[in-house]
């Protein structure tokens, strides 16, 4: 068992390690070329060895985030808002709580009054970090590898499914967020993709845009997906809504925050 580390700065740095390791095993992945040779022997049995590993480092990371710096976490804790320790010649307002009941705090009270004594002692560059890791948490595994593949800034197709109704305009939308970046990304669970896409763009991580020419072919392609084939029995006439997504600017801070695979520069 490890001693407890000051400033949660040992975690933060155990957090750091295991980004970088995920985003090296990522890398070494791409560079053997799994993507495009599964049907060598071994290959499939190596890369399921590879994913086990990557989801262990995954589950592993999320843990480690859920610890570091949640409110409602640190609510639930003895080190309470309204019992932290005073720092030696440091002098703040903090946001003091009455306990409900009991003698203990409401744990949604607590977690607010985390938040409010956070935004009086963090800087820009803290709140920036914490601001990330809280979108962090919300990421699943698929959708951290939509966003790693949209995060060259390359657009992708995306299609609604939506009931044409009589008078040629659009009705009740049987499927929305359709797209191929599913596939290029290589996710897990494909027909998954559609809220992928919708909680990436809820997020603000991905913009969404419109139609892309230049994607026709892509967009046939798409037509043909069994995600958009299943919504079209579910309409009398299906009318198809194009349009395209990419990564936002927000999107792009974020993932050159926690890109695992960033190089920092060498002075050597």
């Amino acid at each position: 068992m490890n001693a407890a580390r000051p400033n949660g700065r040992g975690t933060g740095d155990e957090v750091a390690d295991l980004a970088r390791r995920a985003g090296q095993l990522a890398g070494w992945a791409a560079r053997t070329g799994f993507a495009l040779g599964r049907k060598l022997p071994g290959v499939e049995t190596a890369e399921r060895g590879v994913r086990q590993v990557e989801r262990q480092l995954l589950a592993e990371l999320r843990r480690r985030l859920d610890e570091v710096d949640d409110p409602y976490h640190a609510a639930l804790t003895a080190a309470s808002a309204m019992n932290r320790p005073a720092v030696p010649g440091k002098v703040e307002a903090t946001v003091t709580l009455v306990p409900a009941r009991d003698n203990h705090a409401e744990p949604l009270r607590a977690a607010m009054a985390e938040l409010l004594n956070h935004s009086i002692g963090f800087g820009r560059e803290r709140s920036r970090e914490y601001f990330y890791a809280i979108i962090l948490r919300q990421l699943t595994p698929d959708e951290a590898r939509i966003l790693s593949a949209l995060s060259d800034g390359s657009p992708f197709p995306v299609i609604d499914v939506v009931e044409r109704t009589g008078l040629g305009s659009s009705g009740r939308v049987a499927l929305r967020n359709a797209s191929t970046v599913g596939k290029a990304a290589g996710v897990s669970l494909p027909d998954q993709v559609p809220g992928y896409v919708t909680r990436l763009i809820g997020l603000g991580l991905v913009d969404l845009d419109e139609e892309v020419p230049s994607l026709e072919t892509q967009y046939e392609i798409l037509l043909t997906d069994e995600t958009v084939r299943d919504a079209e029995k579910h309409v009398k006439r299906a009318k198809y809504v194009r349009r395209t997504i990419h990564i936002s600017r927000l999107g792009a801070q974020f993932w050159q925050a926690c890109d695992p695979a960033f190089q920092p520069p060498s002075f050597a």
